[in-house]
C-alpha cells in the first residue's frame, strides 16, 4: 500500500510546490513565501527562513525513512519531490548565479558545471531518478538564466514594469509552471512572439531575456551543458539590410548563387541552436515575398539557403519585434494576415517610459541608478543624483521622453560630459495633460478632449490652422479653439 503524508505535511508540502511554480515576479509568489517561512512584513532573511523550514520537513520524512516520492501515492509522492526540487535549487543558487557570469566571460565554449556532481548526488539520494534529476538540473539552469537576465536587463520599479517581467517569465514558463514541466518544456520553440513597443523602450532587451532562457540540456559524461546560453540567441535587424541581401542573411546561401557570393554563408535561421531563438528585429519592414517564406519556416520548420534545393531544419523559436502599428499594416496589405497569426503565440508590450515616470516617482531613480553603473562602472549616487536634478530642472514636467530609455541613457552621458540636457528639439514634450495617445488607448480620454489633443498634435507637425483644418475636416476657428484648450 502506498504511503500517505500526514494532513499537516501534505498542506506544508502543497503550497511549497504552488510556490514552485508561479511566476516568482508575481504578488502570489511572494505572499507564499512568507507563508511558508511564517514571516511578516519585510524580511532580509525571509529566504534562509523558508529553506529551514523546508529543510526541517524534509529531514523528519528521511528520519522515519519517508523521503522517497516513489513510496507515496499520486499527488502526496508529485508535492514531496517538488519540494524536494525547490529546496535543492535554493540550495545551489548562488553558485548558478557565479555560473552565469563564468559563462559569459568564457562565451560561446561550455564551461564546467562546478555543482553538478553535488545536485545530481543529492536528488538521486531523495529519491529522484537518474534521468529526472539530470533534467531538473537542466530546468534549475534555465530558470535561474531567465529570472537573472529578466531582472538585470530590465530595471525599473513601476507597475508596468512589474507586468512586463511577469509577462516575459510566461513566455519561457507560462503561466503554469506544473504544466510547463510536465508537457512543455521541449514544445516552446512551437510558441512565437510579438514584441512591440517604441524605439528605444528595450524591445532588445525583452527578446535577449527570453532568448538566453532556453532549455539546455546536461551532459553527465562531460559534465557541462550541451552549449553555452550565449549561443542560444541570435539577433538580426531586417532593417539594415537591402532586400536583395535579407533572404541570404535569414536563410544563408551557397556559394555561387548570385554575383559577389564568393563562399558559401550560413544565415540566421542555421546558426540558431535547438531551444534557442531568433530575433527578427523591425518585422514590419520586410516585404511580402520575404514574410511569404518566413511563414513557411514557421510552418513547416523548413529552409533552404539561396542557390540551394537543399532543405535544412530549423529547431529554434521565432521572436519578431517592430515598432510599427502592424495593425494597420494588415488592414493596408502590407503586412500578411496569415503571418501575422503565426507570430502572436503573444504579443508583449514594452512600456514608454513616459508612462513608466508617470506611473512611479521612483522609476526615474531606478532607472539612472542602473544606467549610470552600467557606464561608469559602478554605482555612483552623485552621479544618479545630479542626471535625476538635471532633469528636473531642466525638461518639462510632461516631456515625452520620445528616445525612450535610449533617450535617458544618452542624457546621463550628457550630464556626464557637460552638465546639463535639453529637450528633444524634435518633439520631445507631450502635449498638456500627459501622453494622449495612452490616455486614449486606457479608455480615460472623452471624446471632445481626443479631438483637441489631436488637433494640437497634428498643429505642431504642420504649423498651420489652415492644414489642421484640411486634414480633420473642421473649420478653422474651431481648430485653433481646439489648439488653444490644449496649449493654453
Amino acid at each position: 500500500m502506498a504511503a500517505e503524508l500526514d494532513p499537516t505535511d501534505r498542506e506544508f508540502f502543497a503550497m511549497v510546490s504552488r510556490a514552485a511554480h508561479v511566476n516568482p515576479f508575481g504578488d502570489e509568489r511572494d505572499a507564499l513565501d512568507a507563508r511558508i517561512a511564517e514571516s511578516e512584513g519585510r524580511d532580509p532573511e525571509l529566504i534562509d527562513r523558508l529553506l529551514a523550514r523546508v529543510e526541517e520537513r524534509l529531514v523528519a520524512l528521511a528520519a522515519d525513512d519517508l523521503l522517497d516520492p516513489s513510496l507515496y501515492a499520486h499527488r502526496d509522492g508529485q508535492i514531496l519531490e517538488h519540494a524536494i526540487l525547490f529546496e535543492t535549487f535554493h540550495r545551489v543558487v548562488d553558485r548558478i548565479d557565479a555560473m552565469i557570469e563564468a559563462q559569459l566571460a568564457a562565451g560561446d565554449e561550455p564551461i564546467e558545471v562546478p555543482f553538478a556532481a553535488e545536485v545530481l548526488a543529492r536528488l538521486r539520494e531523495r529519491g529522484v531518478g537518474r534521468e529526472r534529476s539530470i533534467r531538473m538540473l537542466g530546468l534549475f539552469w534555465q530558470m535561474r538564466r531567465a529570472y537573472h537576465f529578466i531582472v538585470t536587463r530590465l530595471t525599473g520599479v513601476s507597475p508596468s514594469m512589474k507586468r512586463l517581467r511577469q509577462t516575459l517569465w510566461s513566455a519561457v514558463f507560462t503561466h503554469d509552471g506544473e504544466r510547463f514541466e510536465d508537457l512543455l518544456w521541449d514544445r516552446l520553440e512551437d510558441f512565437s512572439l510579438i514584441i512591440r513597443g517604441e524605439t528605444g523602450t528595450g524591445k532588445g532587451q525583452a527578446a535577449a531575456a527570453i532568448g538566453r532562457s532556453g532549455y539546455v540540456p546536461f551532459d553527465e559524461d562531460a559534465m557541462t551543458f550541451q552549449a553555452s546560453f550565449t549561443e542560444l540567441f541570435v539577433p538580426i535587424n531586417l532593417s539594415q539590410f537591402p532586400v536583395s541581401l535579407i533572404e541570404s542573411e535569414l536563410f544563408g546561401h551557397r556559394k555561387g548563387a548570385f554575383t559577389g557570393a564568393v563562399d558559401s554563408h550560413a544565415g540566421a535561421f542555421s546558426r540558431c541552436r535547438p531551444h534557442g531563438a531568433i530575433f527578427l528585429d523591425e518585422i514590419g519592414e520586410v516585404s511580402i515575398p520575404v514574410q511569404i517564406k518566413l511563414l513557411r519556416v514557421l510552418q513547416d520548420r523548413l529552409f533552404c539557403p539561396v542557390g540551394s534545393h537543399e532543405e535544412r531544419r530549423f529547431d529554434g523559436r521565432v521572436i519578431a519585434a517592430t515598432h510599427r502599428d502592424l495593425d494597420a499594416a494588415r488592414r493596408d496589405g502590407r503586412f500578411r494576415n496569415d503571418f501575422y497569426y503565426r507570430l502572436c503565440s503573444d504579443v508583449i508590450e514594452v512600456p514608454p517610459l513616459r508612462v513608466r515616470l508617470a506611473e512611479s516617482p521612483e522609476e526615474l531613480v531606478a532607472l539612472t541608478s542602473h544606467l549610470v553603473e552600467r557606464i561608469v562602472g559602478q554605482p555612483d549616487d552623485a552621479v544618479v543624483e545630479r542626471v535625476v536634478e538635471v532633469v528636473r530642472d531642466d525638461l518639462p514636467p510632461d516631456y515625452a521622453w520620445p528616445g525612450n530609455v535610449r533617450e535617458l541613457e544618452q542624457c546621463v552621458r550628457r550630464v556626464l560630459l557637460t552638465d546639463r540636457f535639453g529637450p528633444d528639439p524634435a518633439g520631445g514634450h507631450a502635449v498638456a495633460g500627459g501622453d494622449w495617445i495612452d490616455r486614449a488607448k486606457a479608455g480615460s480620454l472623452e471624446a471632445r478632449d481626443l479631438v483637441a489633443h489631436y488637433c494640437a498634435a497634428l498643429h505642431e507637425r504642420h504649423g498651420t490652422y489652415e492644414e489642421v483644418a484640411r486634414i480633420t475636416g473642421l473649420d478653422r476657428r474651431t481648430v485653433k479653439k481646439y489648439v488653444q484648450q490644449v496649449n493654453g
